[in-house]
């Protein structure tokens, strides 16, 4: 019996995998650099910085594939506009939240959007989702009820900036599926690039100050780790569907956990971590519904008209 041409090869898959592991590990250890430095400097400098590596990622892989020029054309670029508006008010909230939210907590607050992204793509995309999902959907946000509690993980500025950031994430992530439909990954990049390049700089020009060697080593850092592990994300989803990897990018919240004890002595108390582990399974739960209801497949020709 021969495999389908379209399933990818089980060496290859693994190989993903580890990527993409390695990718949330470098993007964790990324995060932690940051927060050191949104102690002394401004979150939207550092968000600048940050982005100035994103985007010279970006335009570079673009511009390898084709001129700049071509990668311009959308069909959609009011859409593509506001994913790049979306995507650096994702980092901002990112960054302040980074100021004083627990690595830890911050990545179970911020896991949740996998399950925004299940919500948003109703109105969007008019996908429809069933009561399981439903369901699932709201055991998720139950679960970040449980970290925002009476005594959990308080509700300031903090909090509400991790919120807003897993809500962008998720209209972006939407957003990116709708204008897929019709531009290449090339153009969707170009634009991303180009409008959180702009927006970055126009608001973070306003917060440059002088920094010590030791801060811009790690600002140095911040930038060729940003390069790096898009690089090797980019090599993975060329190795396995984003279904296949997107599970694994949980990993994150141990790892989040690991680096704010050992680096800055911030524990997650028992509690929140039930409820990060009520996100996780709801969205473990909701992505292998998806995939299962992706891999089905089509009915007969006879049995094209029943639902």
């Amino acid at each position: 019996m021969q495999s389908r041409p379209d399933t990818p090869r089980a060496d290859t898959t693994g190989r993903a995998i580890l990527l993409t592991l390695i990718t949330v590990g470098v993007f964790g250890v990324q995060d932690a650099v940051s927060k050191m430095l949104v102690q002394d400097y401004s979150p939207f400098l550092i968000t600048m910085l940050r982005y100035w590596g994103f985007a010279l990622f970006a335009l570079v892989l673009v511009a390898r594939q084709a001129p700049l020029r071509q990668a311009f054309r959308s069909r959609m670029p009011g859409w593509q506009v506001l994913r790049g508006v979306l995507l650096i008010g994702d980092i901002w909230f990112f960054a302040i939240a980074l100021k004083t939210v627990s690595l830890g907590e911050l990545q179970a607050i911020v896991i949740v959007y996998p399950l925004l992204v299940t919500l948003f793509a109703i109105p969007v995309l008019g996908e429809k989702v069933g009561i399981f999902r439903f369901v699932a959907v709201g055991a998720g946000f139950l679960g970040a009820m449980v970290i925002m509690r009476p005594g959990g993980v308080p509700l300031d500025l903090g909090a509400l900036c991790a919120l807003a950031s897993a809500t962008l994430y998720a209209f972006y992530i939407v957003i990116t599926r709708k204008v897929s439909q019709v531009d290449s990954a090339a153009t969707s990049m170009t634009y991303v690039a180009l409008v959180g390049l702009a927006l970055s700089s126009v608001v973070g020009v306003f917060f440059i100050e002088p920094m010590g060697w030791r801060d811009v080593a790690l600002v140095a850092f911040i930038t060729l780790t940003t390069c790096a592990g898009h690089g090797v994300m980019v090599f993975a989803l060329s190795m396995a569907p984003a279904s296949v990897l997107q599970p694994f990018n949980y990993f994150s919240l141990p790892w989040a956990i690991f680096l704010g004890v050992a680096l800055f002595g911030q524990w997650i108390d028992p509690i929140s971590m039930l409820g990060a582990g009520i996100i996780v399974a709801a969205g473990l739960v909701v992505m292998a519904r998806e995939r299962a209801r992706k891999v089905v497949p089509p009915p007969a020709p006879l049995q094209a008209g029943h639902e």
